[in-house]
């Protein structure tokens, strides 16, 4: 008797072709990746809105793996106004950090690849579609036109270098201004006084093991401010550590982008952060947006049965429950998504017509839109 096959089982064979094909696709993403004297020409580009500071259109970026190919971002599209902060919510493994490294050329290569789409980066008096920019474009771009706060602070530092010579670091490779070493360690510990260091001197002689997560957080912000920088993106910043510290991170990060007048992309899983930072709101799912709009829109009136499970879900001071609200069901695998609303197994609102097609995007305001079917009919593009 035949062996029945298993479900998501790959035979050598069937992984040595998936992985020859994957080679074959990703040689020529690189080939054009690695080139060298590429006129600016081919990635200048015009903002569609003057007023925006990075605008996401379109974008695809996939992961090419053994097991197939994985649509970490799936044909997202959103703006991040200037002066603007934009929270980016979801679960884990719905695509939100992958869509910031896209941002900034960091993802993991060869097999990580922006496979169409644009993201158009406003410099001022110009504009860059980032995924055409070479290494050398981007070299000039990560840390001063864009600056990235990680997720983990201990990872971002290294621990055999003092404090003061990673930030000087930052200075030194985009010298705009011409500095003296002198003039850098002066800015260094300004950067540490801004950032809520008191014993600024002191923290620039130490290494990353000698502070505490807070102290280090607010080291890994000093650097993506050293250049004062258009864009900043906060990947989750503040998960690490206890709840007094979150604050005094985010009533920093609020004062410092008024005071540089920077965008900020705040990513997180904590709607409770999201209320108290955004403007905007992008709920993302399996890849995809699901629902934006303005923070009031989304936590009033939240739209999409995931964002109204996300909301449920998050506990309530004063109200008292025998048991915390949890979304049934899992993610759909990326690799073999459905040909229907990625939401439909686990929803608990369905309605006639969720077996179709993935929903197509419906305006429910100037500003509030939602991907759902349950309000085709209603208000529509």
């Amino acid at each position: 008797m035949a062996k029945k096959k298993q479900v998501g089982y790959l035979s050598a064979k069937e992984a040595r072709r998936i992985s020859k094909e994957n080679r074959k696709i990703t040689n020529e993403f690189e080939k054009k990746r690695k080139r060298k004297n590429v006129p600016e020409s081919e990635y200048l580009t015009t903002m569609h809105d003057p007023k925006n500071a990075v605008e996401f259109d379109d974008l695809h970026t996939y992961f090419y793996t053994d097991a197939g190919t994985v649509k970490a971002v799936d044909g997202v599209s959103f703006n991040v106004p200037i002066g603007k902060t934009v929270g980016v919510v979801g679960e884990s493994g719905c695509g939100k950090s992958v869509t910031s490294l896209s941002l900034m050329q960091l993802l993991q290569r060869p097999q990580g690849q922006v496979a169409s789409g644009e993201i158009r980066l406003n410099l001022g008096d110009k504009a860059y579609d980032v995924t055409k920019a070479p290494n050398s474009a981007m070299q000039k771009i990560r840390g001063n036109v864009v600056s990235m706060i990680f997720q983990e602070p201990m990872t971002a530092l290294n621990p055999v270098f003092r404090i003061g010579e990673q930030i000087e670091e930052v200075l030194e490779l985009h010298n705009v201004d011409h500095m003296t070493e002198h003039q850098m360690k002066e800015r260094t510990i300004e950067l540490l006084e801004m950032v809520g260091i008191a014993n600024s001197e002191g923290v620039y002689k130490m290494f990353p093991h000698e502070l505490s997560g807070g102290m280090r957080q607010r080291v890994v912000i000093a650097m993506a401010l050293a250049c004062n920088p258009r864009v900043i993106i906060a990947d989750e910043p503040t998960t690490a550590l206890d709840v007094t510290i979150q604050a005094q991170i985010l009533d920093l990060l609020r004062n410092l982008k008024d005071k540089i007048n920077s965008s900020i992309m705040f990513i997180t899983h904590d709607l409770g952060v999201i209320a108290e930072m955004a403007d905007f709101v992008v709920v993302m799912y399996a890849g995809r947006i699901i629902e934006r709009g303005t923070a009031q829109e989304i936590f009033h009136h939240p739209a999409h049965p995931y964002t109204i499970g996300l909301m449920a879900s998050k506990p309530v001071v004063g109200k008292d429950v025998e048991k915390l609200y949890s979304i049934p069901g899992k993610v759909p695998n990326p690799i073999n998504m459905p040909n229907y609303c990625y939401f439909k197994d686990r929803c608990e609102m369905c309605v006639k017509g969720c077996e179709g097609a993935y929903p197509k995007e419906i305006k429910l305001s100037e500003t509030h839109s939602v991907s759902c079917y349950r309000y085709y009919g209603q208000k529509e593009d």
